[in-house]
């Protein structure tokens, strides 16, 4: 059987997707973030309008992923760079945290966790280390593109 690059890159597109998408309501749509008390009502309007629009987003990448039809790799390479760009919006995020006072986490939120192998960091953030597993996914689906 011959290797499928396309099926392979249309799988963890697939999976990125849903962690970008389908993720961000799992995650964000609760006590922690959209209905924590502690948050100003205008943070939470921007918290349900980013979920919303992550998920609208992740509808129309998986329709370009599985829709049938021609330019499947141009689409796929398409989905790539949105995904891309979500996480290249994240890490931006991150890394200007001390500009304005942002942190990757909430007390009354997700708290880090030990770090299975404290070589690092004494404690893993649970959405630095989801988003460094999708972009491995990510970086997976580019490579089979580029098979």
């Amino acid at each position: 059987m011959a290797f499928d690059h396309i099926l392979v890159a249309r799988i963890l597109l697939t999976l990125v997707t849903a962690g970008w998408s389908l993720g961000t309501v799992i995650a964000d749509f609760n006590k922690t973030h959209a209905t924590n008390p502690a948050w100003t009502g205008h943070a939470r309007f921007h918290v349900v309008w980013q979920i919303s629009s992550y998920v609208g987003f992740g509808i129309l990448a998986l329709a370009l992923i599985w829709t049938p039809g021609p330019l499947v790799v141009e689409r796929l390479v398409l989905v790539a760079v949105i995904a891309g760009i979500v996480y290249a919006g994240f890490l931006v995020a991150a890394i200007a945290m001390p500009l304005y006072g942002g942190r990757a986490y909430d007390d009354n939120g997700y708290l880090p966790f030990p770090a299975p192998v404290p070589l690092i960091a004494k404690a893993w953030d649970v959405n630095m280390t989801a988003f460094c597993v999708q972009f491995v996914l990510l970086m997976g689906a580019v490579a089979a593109l580029a098979a």
